[in-house]
């Protein structure tokens, strides 16, 4: 089995989330007393918020690369990068680095067209919404990507900073997201891409009249799946 890198506190609540995910996957394909080998690198989420904040994303994609040395020193044979929106800075994080990262669009690319959808919505905070970096690596496997309005860009985006990245889970905000799903729907997607790590904590296939791809999970299974020698890595573009 190989060893996976957790690069997370991004936050530490979706972070989590991937260590049990990563564990459950290989207690359902190993069995037994089987869990993950893993290595966590858990950075300040504060720092990088401020990062993003201020569009130094150069920064960020140092500090991220030079985690990601950390991670390959400690033994890791691949890293997976616990967020959506800071594979912005995937190209610097990988400068230099021996071993692969696992793109989280690259896994749910493979997951969309598994289930041959072409058409899909994406949540997201705004940056992974608004900025290029995420819709076109989706769209290179010929996903055609639609985001919210304006204004459901930014409840969207909200809730995951104000809310769900300090484990704030409330009935209103899964009403408010069910009704930005609802337009995408009614906007023509049939599937929904939760976009952010965190929204799968508040959302889930019940939320939506459409397929649901919880990117975190489905990162968190590919993870292992590679770990276990059960698939290579999926095709980059």
């Amino acid at each position: 089995m190989k060893t996976i890198g957790l690069l997370g506190g991004m936050s530490w609540e979706s972070s989590a989330e991937y260590y049990r995910l990563v564990n459950e996957r290989v207690r359902e394909l190993r069995g037994g007393y089987h869990s993950a080998r893993t290595v966590l690198y858990s950075v300040d989420f504060a720092d990088f918020e401020a990062m993003q904040a201020e569009g130094r994303w150069d920064d960020a994609g140092r500090e991220l690369n030079r985690a990601a040395r950390g991670l390959e020193a400690a033994g890791a044979d691949v890293v997976v990068l616990c967020t959506n929106t800071m594979h912005k800075v995937a190209d610097q994080l990988t400068d230099g680095l021996g071993i692969p990262l696992l793109h989280i669009a690259d896994t749910t690319a493979a997951a969309i067209k598994a289930g041959h959808l072409e058409r899909v919505g994406l949540l997201g905070t705004g940056f992974t919404m608004t900025q290029p970096f995420y819709r076109e690596r989706l769209a290179a496997h010929g996903l055609d990507v639609l985001v919210p309005d304006e204004a459901d860009r930014e409840t969207v985006h909200r809730v995951i900073y104000d809310e769900l990245i300090h484990g704030v889970v409330t009935e209103d905000s899964r009403a408010r997201y069910r009704e930005v799903i609802a337009r995408l729907v009614e906007a023509g997607a049939n599937g929904v891409i939760y976009g952010c790590t965190e929204i799968g904590l508040l959302v889930g296939p019940e939320d939506s009249p459409v397929p649901t791809f919880p990117t975190a999970r489905l990162h968190a299974e590919a993870a292992v799946n590679y770990a276990l020698g059960e698939i290579s890595l999926p095709p980059a573009t």
